[in-house]
């Protein structure tokens, strides 16, 4: 269930399985990004590392199935930005658990 007008959608097979569990939610507020993490899901930070590539070729896919952008097209503008704000920080997040 949705709790804010903005809030997307629970993917189904979440919404179907007891044990699944919220990783990170995003919002923009105010031109800059406000998260709450899940930070005792894994131990080791690698395995973030694998679930935001994964999560960087989920944004590529619909790309391609929402723009004349291909996939590969979509991933190589994603990984400019990544390394364009990983060389040269826009923003210094700040926060706590």
């Amino acid at each position: 269930m949705n709790t804010h007008p903005r809030q997307l959608p629970i993917p189904e097979p979440a919404v179907n399985d007891a044990r699944a569990l919220e990783l990170l939610r995003v919002w923009a507020v105010g031109g800059k990004q406000h998260v709450s993490i899940a930070t005792n899901v894994w131990h080791d930070p690698a395995e973030w590392g694998i679930m935001l590539v994964d999560l960087v070729k989920h944004i590529a896919n619909a790309y391609e199935q929402t723009t004349e952008l291909t996939r590969a097209d979509a991933l190589r503008r994603l990984k400019e930005g990544f390394d364009v704000e990983w060389k040269t920080p826009t923003d210094e997040p700040t926060g706590n658990c």
